[in-house]
């Protein structure tokens, strides 16, 4: 399962009302991986993701089990971490304009040659690219943690069909989330995402509007740009007050 087209079109089903987004936030936290181990914890996540699981990346390129690449650097990244566990779950990172050299494409830039910005009209220092978003596998099914294994055996397909429809989602749409407050932080007018028009459509249903700048291309799958604006989906979220709410908790706790 692709850990990027997850979040299903049914938004009652996602976040059911504030209280239910406040009870399972309590269960994770959301950090800066602003150390050397840290950093750590996202590359070992992404490699487990993007190189063993969906085979984006050899795994003959990554002897340490590490997924790195040349814009890490320049990058903002964060981790998602379950509390009861210590189990860090997820990742997401903001790539930065390159401080020392206003050229430096963004890695979109390097798979779409064509796209609808003009760099020398809005500067690249006034956007930042969202990429690397993964989930573990395990957590993608990731029961509450009311549920005994027994109450779970009993429910079978019915509670699995529930928990990828609604738990699941969550794990994702905190980091989603975090991507937006990232560019909030940064102060970023605009990101970019290279994404399918599929989530495009999903995200655009939690508030994360988008549009495209480009053609697909066929890059692991029909992905197209995306460019977000920042004060727009800030005001989509101020308007669904479950979202806000989870909003609020993610951005002052970055």
């Amino acid at each position: 399962m692709n850990p990027n087209s997850t979040i299903k079109e049914n938004y009652k089903g996602l976040v059911a009302s504030e209280n239910d987004l406040s009870q399972e936030s309590m269960s994770f936290k959301i950090c800066i991986a602003n150390t050397a181990q840290l950093r750590e914890e996202v590359f070992r996540i992404r490699y487990q993701v993007y190189c063993e699981e969906l085979g984006y990346e050899p795994l003959s390129k990554f002897p340490e089990q590490l997924e790195r690449d040349a814009y890490d650097p320049r990058s903002v990244h964060c981790l998602l971490k379950h509390k009861s566990s210590g189990t860090y779950v997820g990742c997401v990172r903001l790539v930065l304009s390159d401080p020392h050299n206003r050229e430096a494409r963004f890695p979109f830039e390097n798979v779409c040659r064509e796209h609808l910005i003009d760099f020398n009209t809005m500067p690249r220092t006034h956007f930042g690219e969202i990429s690397r978003l993964a989930v573990i596998p395990r957590f993608r099914n990731w029961p509450r943690e009311d549920q005994t294994s027994a109450d779970l055996i009993r429910q079978g397909e019915q509670n699995q069909k529930y928990l990828q429809q609604s738990l699941f989602p969550f794990v994702a749409l905190n980091l989603y989330i975090t991507s937006i407050s990232l560019l909030v932080k940064h102060q970023l007018n605009f990101g970019f995402c290279l994404m399918e028009a599929k989530l495009a459509r999903h995200l655009r249903r939690i508030g994360i509007t988008s549009r495209p700048l480009g053609q697909a291309v066929d890059f692991n799958g029909k992905r197209a740009p995306f460019v977000l604006k920042t004060s727009e989906i800030v005001h989509n979220f101020s308007q669904k007050p479950e979202l806000n709410h989870l909003f609020e908790l993610i951005k002052h706790s970055l």
